[in-house]
């Protein structure tokens, strides 16, 4: 009589150990493979300012920075983010000084309800810094053009135009883009 063998089935790990470090303070945490950053913060860690919008990184509310650059939190799963340095609107501060982009933001309203209002000064924040090393957008003019374009590298201006184009992955449903503008305005270079 013959005998039948059963495969032997391996089991893969579906959760792995990482460390976040979020607004300085490093976390070691035991998440499933499938933990985006933004559940890991809200879920695991408490950190409620970056909202869940779509899911799907299409409206900017969950935006936060990782190694300074700013990130959807909703597509970038924990794993991928271990050992980084994530900010979070609730690191921005220097005590109860708020970040510069913060006041601005509270002295133009460059809000309503405040839902999106964390990804906002997230990518605010994010993207001062993208213009400051000079990476263009799609409405910076180009070199060699005759248009008054900024050399190679060097800082973009932010015109209205610049600013909404470079914010145009946060939305605002309540319709606070001219506050929000202005309040990006007062604080670019």
């Amino acid at each position: 009589m013959a005998t039948i063998s059963t495969p032997t089935v391996q089991h893969r790990p579906t959760s792995s150990e990482v460390t976040l470090r979020v607004n300085g303070v490093s976390h070691r945490l035991t998440v499933d493979h499938r933990t985006t950053v933004l559940d890991a913060l809200r879920e695991h860690l408490d950190h409620t300012g970056p909202k869940k919008g779509c899911d799907h990184g299409q409206c900017g509310a969950c935006t936060v920075l990782v190694g300074g650059r700013r990130t959807n939190s909703c597509l970038l799963l924990a794993v991928a983010a271990d050992g980084e340095e994530i900010t979070t609107v609730e690191g921005l501060s220097d005590g109860e000084q708020p970040h510069p982009v913060q006041r601005a933001f509270l002295d133009h309203d460059g809000f309503q309800c405040g839902y999106c209002t964390p990804g906002q000064v997230c990518s605010a924040i994010g993207m001062l810094a993208e213009a400051a090393d000079g990476h263009p957008s799609h409405v910076t003019p180009l070199p060699g053009t005759g248009s008054g374009a900024p050399p190679p590298g060097s800082p973009v201006p932010l015109t209205p135009a610049e600013i909404r184009e470079r914010m145009s992955g946060n939305l605002c449903r309540c319709g606070a883009y001219p506050n929000i503008v202005a309040a990006i305005e007062e604080v670019a270079p």
